[in-house]
């Protein structure tokens, strides 16, 4: 009689642990920071991890949030504001680099900075090419708040500087190796390449705007809407 009841006790634990719900895992491993108070919590513990609005903090730089607007490779707005945050030493640092722009008459203008992760997925299930497009199963570096998207205008005629491209042009002509190019367009993207190095930046191998701020790999993969961020002020 014990040993059935033994028996009894242990199906019945049995099918209780089957009536719960396995966790739903991520559907591509990834968990990113998606809530003010764990993201609060990374500031109080470093104030690195803070993300700064460009805008307010660099005197001079124009935003073109493209993402904002349905002038972007997706055709349609995927911000609902033209926000660019990026953690505070890359802030800090793009500050030092606008101040040299703005010593030769020139002055940075931001297409996209910090990108939720959110988006990144939505980007990749649209265009499935990792050579421009994040793969979610690792993030992108704008989603550690680590990757500034820019060109450059002249200070006097506020024209951009003519990089031979588009932003987010698909093609081997926006790689910053290619080289059959005209000799101003290779000029401009050497001065600002090269500047942004200086200052910490590396271009990015497909995209002569994209630069990503070295130590990116120290900042956590987040996704925090502009939203949200606006209310954290």
């Amino acid at each position: 009689m014990e040993f059935k009841l033994k028996l009894v006790l242990i199906g019945i634990t049995l099918l209780c642990f089957a009536c719960v719900p396995a966790e739903k895992k991520p559907k591509y491993g990834l968990s990113p920071t998606n809530d003010l108070e764990t993201y609060n919590s990374k500031v109080a513990e470093n104030r690195e991890n803070e993300l700064i609005d460009l805008e307010q903090f660099i005197p001079g730089i124009k935003l073109d949030i493209r993402y904002a607007t349905d002038n972007n490779f997706v055709e349609e707005p995927v911000y609902q504001l033209a926000r660019a945050y990026a953690r505070k030493p890359v802030a800090e640092a793009l500050s030092n680099a606008q101040e040299e722009f703005e010593s030769m008459g020139l002055s940075i203008k931001v297409f996209d900075a910090y990108r939720p992760y959110s988006i990144t997925v939505k980007f990749y299930k649209l265009y499935k090419d990792t050579t421009y497009v994040a793969s979610p199963y690792s993030g992108s570096r704008h989603n550690r708040g680590a990757a500034i998207d820019l060109t450059l205008f002249d200070l006097n005629s506020g024209k951009d500087l003519n990089m031979g491209t588009e932003y987010d042009d698909f093609t081997e002509l926006a790689h910053p190796a290619n080289m059959n190019l005209d000799s101003m367009v290779l000029k401009n993207r050497e001065l600002l390449i090269s500047t942004m190095n200086k200052h910490g930046f590396a271009v990015y191998p497909s995209e002569w705007w994209h630069f990503d701020y070295k130590g990116w790999e120290k900042f956590e993969l987040l996704d925090l809407s502009f939203e949200k961020l606006e209310t954290n002020q």
